[in-house]
């Protein structure tokens, strides 16, 4: 007999109550029996088996108190229509050999629908197992990144220094302590990075040769090492700025976005000797503050308070001379240069924020008072040098 075993895209479920003692055997033999002829020759279900179209009947059967109870599985891969036609034929057998029989179906299976939930069960334990698995996207590209900077890693010079493959083509050389500072600049994108190896008292020859021909940011911890080296090495070699790791913060664990801070706010190497200069002569630099005295504010004359509201957005600023008269007006980030380029300047206003930077230009170049739109990292204030906000001056 041909069969399909329990195989199919339908199963017809039914039971079986026969008054009497019967075996497998009978009840299988009721079933072909006494449906044949009943739906026509084309669902006979003897030629259905023989051509595949209903699978093997299985039947499992339990005696008890003189009564047989039996359990119908037919497997069919006929459409719906005819399976319920072949399911409603069962329902006609009534007896099993002598004994009076009933037949109830229980439901149609329909298989596909068991198999789609395994599937998608399934599914979603190898997605779960795949997902634990698998790096996400931003970690594969960290990864890929990671390993494209280590493999950037050269040595330079005899003394064999750490550092980015740029070091010869750029004009311009970030100068770090170590190896591990070098691989952190590769990493985010900074390829023109030579480490120290170590060294601060004594300097490495390429090094020494590098800052005279190339510019040199000196770029170090922000902890009392990274002061250390740069008091060391300002003697030694041609540095044209310095910048520093943020307080407590060493180069080597820093992000791209403090990198890129660090570097932006780099000070001149003029600048930071000045500042180390009147460190060491004990000129004291008060903590930042808004300078609210009413002597300094209540000498704004009107229309520069009008200038302050209008320049309110964009990020443009004026310098005064002594008597407020308008000498420059400037863009932001054009300030500190021009501040050195101009002669006379004694007061400044401007839509930015007021950065050390700033501050200790204010001092180098003779301005009593900043005005800006808000106070920044300047920690660090003169005595001779006033700062204010556009707030501070609104409500004057």
């Amino acid at each position: 007999m041909v069969g399909l075993s329990l195989s199919g895209k339908y199963v017809v479920n039914a039971k079986i109550e026969v008054n009497g003692i019967v075996d497998k055997a009978d009840i299988v033999g009721a079933i072909f029996g006494l449906t044949e002829g009943l739906l026509g020759e084309e669902l006979d279900l003897r030629e259905l088996q023989k051509s595949g179209r209903v699978g093997r009947i299985d039947v499992k059967v339990k005696k008890s108190n003189g009564k047989t109870i039996g359990f119908i599985k037919i497997p069919s891969n006929l459409d719906r229509v005819e399976t319920a036609l072949i399911a409603a034929a069962l329902e006609t057998i009534d007896r099993v050999g002598p004994y009076y029989a009933r037949v109830e179906v229980v439901n149609i299976e329909d298989v596909r629908i068991e198999k789609r939930k395994r599937i998608v069960e399934r599914a979603k334990e190898l997605l779960r197992k795949l997902e634990s698995e698998t790096p996400e996207s931003k970690e594969l590209t960290e990864e890929v990144l990671r390993s494209i900077r280590e493999a950037e890693l050269r040595y330079y010079g005899p003394e064999k220094l750490p550092s980015g493959p740029e070091v010869d083509r750029a004009d311009t050389i970030i100068v770090v302590e170590g190896r591990a500072d070098v691989i952190n600049l590769l990493k985010h994108g900074y390829r023109n990075v030579i480490g120290l190896e170590g060294a601060s008292s004594v300097v490495p020859k390429t090094i020494e040769e590098l800052s005279r021909k190339k510019t040199i940011i000196l770029f170090v911890d922000g902890d009392r090492g990274g002061e250390l080296i740069i008091k060391n090495l300002v003697n030694l070699i041609d540095v044209d700025y310095v910048a520093r790791a943020p307080p407590g913060r060493e180069v080597e664990e820093l992000t791209g976005k403090e990198i890129a801070k660090a570097l932006r706010s780099k000070l001149p190497i003029e600048e930071y000797l000045e500042t180390l200069m009147r460190e060491r002569k004990g000129i004291k630099y008060p903590q930042a503050q808004q300078e609210e005295t009413e002597s300094e504010i209540s000498e704004i004359p009107k229309e520069v308070k009008d200038e302050i509201n209008k320049l309110k957005g964009t990020l443009e600023g004026i310098i005064y001379d002594e008597k407020w008269k308008p000498i420059s007006r400037v863009a932001v980030k054009d300030l500190v240069t021009r501040l050195q380029e101009l002669e006379g300047a004694k007061y400044v206003v401007f839509d930015g924020i007021i950065t050390q930077r700033i501050v200790d230009m204010a001092f180098k170049t003779g301005i009593k008072l900043v005005i800006g739109a808000r106070v920044g990292d300047a920690t660090r204030i003169p005595e001779e040098v006033k700062i204010s906000t556009f707030d501070n001056v609104s409500r004057d």
